[in-house]
């Protein structure tokens, strides 16, 4: 399909499309990293002002549009201008097509208008023309500073700062209110025709919030939880889609880099509207390799809003383990070589990371595909009935019958202490042993894992230890134990690295 920049239109007459569509679906795609849209994107900043489209073109995310609508098309060649499209399609995207005379009916011209109609461009098109300005017709010369240049009949010029004030002759030629898609149209048939239009724009995404009420169980280390999922859409694209079908892909969908003209011709696969589920709630389903979720109701989604609406019913009572995890190597990882300096990776790190874990099984009443997305997590105060912030984390796309892991932050009780104990080194060898220390000033027992990194070689053996470990790889070991309430535990380890 030939893209033009201007198009000139034959003498057949323009058909104004009605003001709303038929029917419009729009599939959004996301590439955000969870947590990580700052919220001056979605809210309003006082004395910011309005940012012009181009600003939101780096949203990390787009949608594909879709509207069908019924057309009186005329036989022959005619021009179709279709308004109110969104301000950052991309026109390589676009496609018309007739869904009643798919043969009889093709596209000969495309053209995309934006040159929307603002003060400034008023005045660039009437730069060396009349315009009106304190009741006088004036020679508008040039506009530069926030002020203009004016030469009045008698000759004299001046210069005006600021615009108020001005009044034109009429509408400049060539600029529109809204952003316009034009075709040249040939149709055999010609008559009552039902279309559909397509294009992908920018400056949409979504991303998935989930609210997490934690309670305490029995022990220390276990309670449940009640998840709720959000979906929040940022739609800065410069259209509105009423009344709009609406699909969330989830998923790492690969696209090429700068855009190319396929990305129309792909989401064909979208392109049934369908009719609409009753249920009024979103429906999940595996698509391809991803998931696609689509909400059983229509729903309008404005220019420059950020929209919530629930992913799906609460889930309650949900079994969750809390985790404590001492890293005290934490900072240092191999770096390529051997690590042969007695000093290296000796620094201890106090902190006992508090994590919760949960199992995304149907078992435990979820067992839903859960999009990546931010995890806020907040503990009922007993004593005023208020829920409390504890911590958020972010998660990826996680398959249901997985472990979601969520870090919260450091336990204020539970504190550790790591220190090298022995060194020794031969010229293709070394023998180092440490002492890690967990202390409990809490009134109950808690258990926690000491993850250790054999950061200095490949080649490692563990010669002696004084509690059972676990190796995760051949570089990273868990050791779990227990600590009594206001107790310490100590564990000891030595390790052997060759490499010759």
């Amino acid at each position: 399909m030939k893209i033009l920049s201007t198009l000139a239109f034959s003498a057949a007459m323009l058909i104004a499309l009605p003001g709303l569509a038929d029917e419009t679906a729009l599939t959004i795609y996301s590439s955000a990293q969870p947590g990580a849209i700052s919220p001056d994107l979605y809210r309003p900043i006082p004395g910011g002002g309005t940012r012009g489209y181009s600003g939101y073109r780096q949203i990390p995310g787009y949608a594909i549009i879709k509207q069908q609508r019924d057309l009186d098309i005329e036989v022959g060649i005619s021009n179709i201008s279709f308004s109110g499209v969104a301000a950052l399609l991309d026109p390589t995207t676009v496609m018309f097509e007739s869904l009643t005379d798919p043969q009889g009916t093709s596209v000969l011209e495309q053209d995309y208008r934006f040159d929307l109609l603002s003060m400034d461009k008023m005045l660039e098109r009437y730069i060396d023309k009349e315009i009106i300005w304190g009741g006088q017709s004036v020679k508008l010369l040039s506009v530069s500073a926030g002020g203009m240049l004016l030469q009045r009949e008698n000759g004299e010029i001046e210069f005006q700062q600021g615009y108020h004030g001005v009044r034109f002759p009429s509408m400049a030629k060539g600029l529109i209110l809204k952003p316009t898609l034009n075709w040249m149209i040939q149709s055999q048939a010609g008559g009552q025709q039902e279309t559909r239009i397509s294009y992908q724009t920018s400056g949409i995404t979504w991303w998935a919030d989930y609210n997490i009420i934690y309670k305490d169980g029995d022990d220390a280390n276990h309670g449940t939880l009640d998840l709720s999922a959000w979906v929040s859409i940022l739609n800065q694209s410069g259209g509105t889609y009423e009344n709009a079908t609406l699909k969330l892909v989830a998923g790492d969908v690969h696209r090429a880099q700068p855009n190319v003209q396929y990305a129309g011709q792909l989401e064909r696969s979208f392109n049934s509207m369908g009719s609409m589920k009753s249920a009024p709630g979103f429906e999940e389903k595996s698509f391809f390799e991803y998931h696609l979720y689509t909400l059983g109701r229509p729903t309008t989604i404005p220019d420059r809003s950020t929209k919530q609406i629930e992913l799906f019913e609460s889930a309650k009572n949900v079994p969750v383990e809390k985790k404590m995890l001492y890293d005290g190597s934490k900072m240092f990882r191999n770096y390529g070589g051997i690590q042969n300096g007695k000093d290296f990776g000796i620094t201890s790190n106090a902190k006992i990371e508090v994590f919760l874990a949960f199992e995304n099984s149907e078992e435990d009443g979820l067992g839903i595909p859960l999009p990546s997305g931010r995890i806020r997590v907040s503990k009922l105060d007993e004593a005023d009935g208020s829920f409390e912030f504890i911590g958020e984390d972010t998660i990826d796309h996680t398959p249901k019958d997985e472990e979601v892991m969520i870090k919260l932050g450091n336990a204020f009780d539970v504190v550790g202490e790591r220190r090298q104990t022995s060194f020794t080194r031969g010229k293709s060898w070394i023998v180092e042993s440490f002492e890690i220390k967990i202390r409990n000033h809490k009134d109950q027992a808690v258990e926690v894992q000491i993850q250790e990194h054999l950061y200095r070689w490949t080649n490692a053996k563990i010669t002696n230890s004084s509690h059972n470990l676990v190796m995760l790889d051949t570089r990273t070991m868990h050791i779990p134990v227990t600590i009594e309430k206001d107790g310490e535990t100590i564990v000891t380890y030595t390790v052997r690295y060759d490499w010759e």
